[in-house]
C-alpha cells in the first residue's frame, strides 16, 4: 500500500501565495508521475499541474504563469507553489501519484485525502 499525505492548504487573500506539499510513503519501487488536481464545489475534479515520468511539466491554462510544480525524488514528494491566487482558485486540492510497487509488481494511481485552499476577495 501507498499513502499520500498533503499539507499546506489554508485561507489566503487574493493575490497571496501558498505552497502545497505531498509526500508519498509505503510500498514504492518507483513513482512515474505526480500531479495536483482540484475540485471546487459543484464542479468536476480537474488537473492543475503534472510532473511526468519524463521530467516534463503540464499546467492547466488557468494557472499557467502563477503556479509551479516541483518534485523531490529523494523524498518522494511533490510541491505546488501557488502565487497570485484568485478567488476562483478556491477548491480542495488533491495529490495524485502513479506508483510502481515491487511486490507484487504493479502500477496504480493513488490519491491523497485533499487539502482545502480558500482564497478570499
Amino acid at each position: 500500500q501507498v499513502q499520500l499525505v498533503e499539507s499546506g492548504g489554508g485561507l489566503v487573500q487574493s493575490g497571496g501565495s501558498l505552497r502545497l506539499s505531498c509526500a508519498a510513503s509505503g510500498s514504492i519501487f518507483s513513482i512515474l508521475s505526480m500531479a495536483w488536481y482540484r475540485q471546487a464545489p459543484g464542479k468536476q475534479r480537474e488537473l492543475v499541474a503534472r510532473f511526468t515520468s519524463g521530467g516534463t511539466t503540464n499546467y492547466a491554462d488557468s494557472v499557467k504563469g502563477r503556479f509551479a510544480i516541483s518534485r523531490d525524488n529523494a523524498k518522494n514528494t511533490v510541491y505546488l507553489q501557488m502565487n497570485m491566487l484568485k478567488p476562483e482558485d478556491t477548491a480542495v486540492y488533491y495529490c495524485n501519484a502513479e506508483v510502481v510497487s515491487a511486490v507484487p509488481l504493479t502500477t496504480r494511481d493513488y490519491w491523497g485525502q485533499g487539502t482545502q485552499v480558500t482564497v478570499s476577495s
